[in-house]
């Protein structure tokens, strides 16, 4: 069975918009009750799969975590819930903005606790990167993040281009 190539054709950042909430439970901790960092971070890592998916309509694959920061601790019982969308699409690769929050069962209360930005790039049956479409930015929300991402790409790429002249030793 052959399988047709997805539609080049834009997409809205909100054909991308993915929320994952979870429980916090025992094994997902250490012994104080805080949840670990790793936990939050696969978390994070399947919501930005689940959106530049979404977008591309491919395999996609996780190339490099930018940034994650976490604010806040989770306890045990919290519900976590990760929020992710695609901010920006180069070529071959997509940066999927992600967002964890914490509700805290006992008062209810919603908290920013993280966020992340991943970046996640297509690829075909060979594992070749491939094309993904272009990112129709349907917001002001999404122009800022689309600038945001442009430059934290432009960061990204120069900071690999200085690694690649001086050897991957760093020296």
């Amino acid at each position: 069975m052959r399988v047709s190539a997805p539609s080049l054709s834009p997409k809205p950042v909100s054909a991308s918009r993915t929320v994952i909430s979870v429980v916090a439970l025992p094994r997902d901790s250490n012994h104080y009750g805080c949840v670990y960092g790793g936990t939050v971070m696969g978390l994070v890592d399947q919501a930005a799969y689940a959106a530049a998916i979404r977008h591309a309509r491919q395999t996609v694959v996780t190339v490099c975590v930018e940034q994650i920061t976490f604010l806040r601790r989770i306890y045990v019982g919290d519900v976590i819930t990760v929020r992710a969308a695609v901010n920006y699409v180069g070529r071959t690769s997509m940066e999927v903005g992600v967002r964890i929050e914490t509700e805290r069962m006992r008062t209810g209360a919603v908290e920013h606790v993280g966020s992340a930005y991943v970046t996640m790039v297509a690829l075909d049956a060979d594992g070749t990167p491939i094309p993904v479409p272009p990112l129709e930015l349907e917001t002001d929300d999404d122009r800022r993040r689309r600038g945001e991402a442009a430059a934290r790409r432009r960061t990204r790429v120069a900071r690999v281009r200085r690694a690649e002249r001086r050897g991957h030793d760093g020296r």
